[in-house]
Order: C-alpha cells, then structure tokens, then sequence
C-alpha cells in the first residue's frame, strides 16, 4: 500500500467535496460539477491502490 498515493487522493477528495460545496452554495454549475470530477478521480487513484494491493498479496502468497 502507498500512503503517500493515498493520502493525495484523500486530499483530491476533500478538495472536491470543497468545491462542490462553494459551487453549490454560489450556484456556479462549474464549480460543482468540476468538484463532482475531483471526487470521482479520487475515487479511481483509490481504486488503483486496491487493485496493486490485491496484486501484490496474491503474488506474496505464491
């Protein structure tokens, strides 16, 4: 597991929830739905993670 790779998609994810929010609240679709994609990259830089993790204890238990 690299928590480094983690902790900057953690990051990524907050900073999205953020700007969803202001653009939310000013109603500034941009911002939003640019927020919206922060959110969702996030989730696939996690997603990476689990997958390499997976691999490499598979390959350990080999």
């Amino acid at each position: 597991m690299n928590l480094e790779k983690r902790a900057e998609a953690t990051a990524k994810n907050i900073e999205g929830k953020v700007q969803e929010a202001v653009g939310e609240l000013t109603g500034d679709r941009k911002q939003k739905v640019e927020g919206q994609i922060k959110q969702a990259q996030s989730s696939a830089m996690h997603a990476q993670e689990d997958l390499k993790d997976e691999a490499k204890r598979i390959i350990d238990q080999a």
